[in-house]
């Protein structure tokens, strides 16, 4: 089973692009942020057509997130995280696809910082981190999946003299992932490639991507149900580099599904599902 996680930075924009990547790349799921669509415009029928059913959670120009599943429709366990009944933003949706618990996010960037952005990012991640527990511990496999816009390390940016006043990289975000990982998490990308210089966003500014001026913002995280079966993991770099390209690159997985994980029924969406 492949699962990717991708930001498309606006979907209908760069259809094209994410079209041709599914095409290539086959992920059995697929986790995409930054629709910047509302669900009315959301290109469901474009999807299908590729072999893809997907559920949704849009927002007109910004945010969004959705989960695309290979000749299936995704089983939807939630949207939106408990916390916080003023936040309106479109940030998370849960779904179940042959067994595994998908959580796909878009953490907030947080800038400028600092500054209320910052301040919502950080309370945002605090609500994250209390789900991400709960799912944690639910018994089942999972993967959190999306766009944390943060850098966990210095090994994770080029040059991190230069952002050191972005919110990606402030102290108080790096630490909210360790909160994270600490629970128990294991982040797959660096799980298998502990020491590679892996980089998933290249800003369109400065002539970032040519000089391979990237960060590690993109991750894949899996549950102690999961992790065991990891057996691949990567970012599809190439595709940065294509005509009208998002400013992020598809990150993967790849696990050895055992059968007895696809038998999980609709039944659990109550006990699993967030709140808005």
């Amino acid at each position: 089973m492949k699962i990717a996680s991708f930001n498309v930075n606006g979907i209908n924009g760069r259809l094209p692009r994410l079209l041709e990547w599914l095409e290539e790349a086959k992920p059995d799921v697929a986790c995409l942020q930054e629709l910047k669509s509302p669900d009315a415009n959301f290109p469901a029928a474009a999807l299908r057509e590729a072999g893809y059913g997907a559920v949704f959670h849009g927002q007109r120009s910004w945010n969004g997130v959705a989960i695309l599943a290979r000749g299936k429709v995704p089983i939807e366990t939630g949207r939106g995280l408990d916390g916080n009944a003023r936040d309106d933003q479109s940030r998370y949706l849960e779904a179940v696809v042959d067994g595994v618990v998908i959580g796909c996010l878009y953490l907030p960037n947080g800038n400028p910082w600092p500054g209320p952005k910052f301040d919502y990012k950080l309370e945002w991640f605090d609500r994250l981190c209390a789900h991400a527990q709960r799912l944690f511990a639910c018994g089942l496999p999972v993967v959190l999946a999306g766009d944390f816009n943060v850098v966990p390390t210095d090994a994770d940016i080029y040059n991190p003299a230069s952002w050191r006043n972005d919110a990606l990289l402030q102290p108080e975000s790096r630490a909210a992932f360790a909160r994270l990982l600490a629970q128990g998490w294991t982040d797959a990308i660096r799980s298998l490639h502990p020491h590679e210089a892996i980089y998933t966003y290249w800003d369109y500014w400065r002539n970032r991507w040519p000089r391979n001026a990237g960060l590690r913002i993109d991750h894949l995280l899996l549950n102690g149900e999961l992790a065991p079966m990891l057996t691949a993991a990567g970012v599809d770099r190439d595709v940065r580099g294509r005509p009208g390209a998002s400013d992020h690159a598809p990150v993967w997985i790849e696990i050895a599904l055992p059968p007895s994980a696809r038998l999980m029924s609709s039944d659990s969406k109550t006990s699993l599902a967030p709140r808005s």
